[in-house]
This record gives structure tokens, C-alpha cells and sequence, in this order.
């Protein structure tokens, strides 16, 4: 057999339906449109998520169109191992950590999290910390103080 005796099977391809070629065709006049409506129309038709004038799915559900927690708290984070650079026995102050370039600014509160490990004590002042960090920084030898 050669590419060019290749062919469909016999019946498993429909010829296109010819719309609006006459009335002799079966499909002439209305063009399988039905008479008027939005639907018969050019660009005509619902838009996918049109419900028929119900509140739309979308709408309902607040999670899906963005909802914003307002009471939410943004923390600027450091991670344990970023607390390294830090020599023994300094106490880690917000102040510091801005001025190491570790935090930007001040204007959000300060959480520790437990990502790395601390070789050296420190004293660590910040407004959270996680639970992790917390037993880092004391398996290190160090001090977690909240503000």
C-alpha cells in the first residue's frame, strides 16, 4: 500500500452541511436559524456564562471574581538562616535587620520563619515568629523576645 491510496473508511466522514444555498437544498430560507430572535441574528447569542438573568455563578461566589480579607496581616519575613550573618550573641533588633538590608522597611511587622539553621546564639526581637524558628534559635543557645 502506497500514501496515496490512503483513504477514510466508507461512512466515517459526513459531508459539510451547506447552509443557506436554497430552498431546494433543505436548507435554504431561515438557514436552520428557526424565524427572528437574538439567536437568529449575526454575532447573535448568549455569552457562555449567562445564567438567563439568574445571578451569574461567577458573582455568587466571592473567591472567584477576588476576594480581599481585610483584616489580613502582611509580615515582612527572614528566614533563620538569613540570621547567620549576624555575630554571636548580638541582639537582632528590628532596626538591625534594616540596616542589614535583610528587611526593607519598617512599615510591616517582622516574622520569623524556621527555614536553615543557626549555628550561634542570638537575642531575636520580632513581632512573630513560627513555631520552627522559635526552636531553632533556642537549640542555637539563643533568645526569642516578641514585641
Amino acid at each position: 500500500m502506497r500514501q496515496d491510496e490512503l483513504h477514510p473508511a466508507t461512512g466515517c466522514r459526513r459531508p459539510r452541511k451547506r447552509i443557506g444555498r436554497g430552498d431546494g437544498s433543505g436548507h435554504g430560507t431561515y438557514s436552520t436559524r428557526g424565524i427572528k430572535g437574538q439567536k437568529a441574528r449575526s454575532g447573535g447569542g448568549v455569552s457562555p456564562h449567562f445564567e438567563g438573568g439568574q445571578t451569574p455563578l461567577v458573582k455568587r461566589l466571592p473567591q472567584k471574581r477576588g476576594f480581599v480579607n481585610i483584616f489580613r496581616t502582611e509580615y515582612a519575613v527572614v528566614n533563620v538562616a538569613r540570621l547567620g550573618r549576624f555575630k554571636k550573641n548580638t541582639k537582632v533588633t528590628p532596626e538591625k535587620l534594616v540596616e542589614s538590608g535583610l528587611v526593607k522597611s519598617l512599615s510591616k511587622p517582622i516574622k520569623v520563619l524556621g527555614d536553615g539553621k543557626l549555628a550561634h546564639p542570638l537575642v531575636v526581637k520580632a513581632n512573630r515568629f513560627t513555631g520552627t524558628a522559635r526552636r531553632k534559635i533556642e537549640a542555637a543557645g539563643g533568645k526569642v523576645e516578641e514585641i
